[in-house]
């Protein structure tokens, strides 16, 4: 059985994204083999009109979920450190719930911290550390770039494992 999970790190001027495939033996629940399916960012530009910025994640996100078609999407959960950029991203999160609603697709959200934990086993694990970690576990040669795009790919990897310990 296959299972498609998009992982995204949201953001307005970069929103990182990372698909993963896994899929199961019926006979075996824990025996689960994982491919990274795809990754990459979707980027506005700063000088653009903000409802333009906006408007571009909205088409975007809606390609991407058709190419991609996950069953669930994992999403950071807003990092608050400084006050401009929080509302920017919310901006931009707001955008990737409408989407995700209008397609009808579940979603969960994990902090930071539980994307470290997940991925290391410590959730105060240095940024290059969750990136090692997501190559190693899904066999690549290197870590993904950029980093936001390594992000989401940790956010979905955290999605599996914590949907397979349930």
């Amino acid at each position: 059985m296959e299972k498609r999970i998009l992982g995204l790190d949201p953001g307005l001027a970069i929103l990182g994204f990372g698909a993963i495939s896994c899929t199961s033996s019926q006979n075996q629940v824990h025996n689960i083999s994982v491919n990274m399916l795809d990754f990459g960012v979707i980027c506005t530009q700063a000088d653009m009109e903000m409802g333009a910025r906006l408007c571009t994640l909205f088409d975007d996100l809606h390609t991407l979920i058709t190419e991609i078609k996950p069953d669930l999407v994992a999403i950071e959960q807003l990092f608050f450190y400084r006050m401009g950029n929080t509302i920017l991203v919310a901006q931009a999160r707001g955008v990737i719930m409408l989407v995700l609603a209008q397609h009808k697709l579940p979603y969960v959200e994990f902090t930071p911290k539980q994307v470290k934990h997940a991925l290391t086993g410590y959730g105060n694990a240095e940024k290059y550390e969750v990136q090692e970690a997501v190559a190693r576990e899904l066999n690549l040669d290197a870590i993904p770039k950029p980093d936001d795009a390594a992000d989401a790919l940790a956010v979905a990897l955290t999605s599996l494992y914590h949907h397979e310990l349930e």
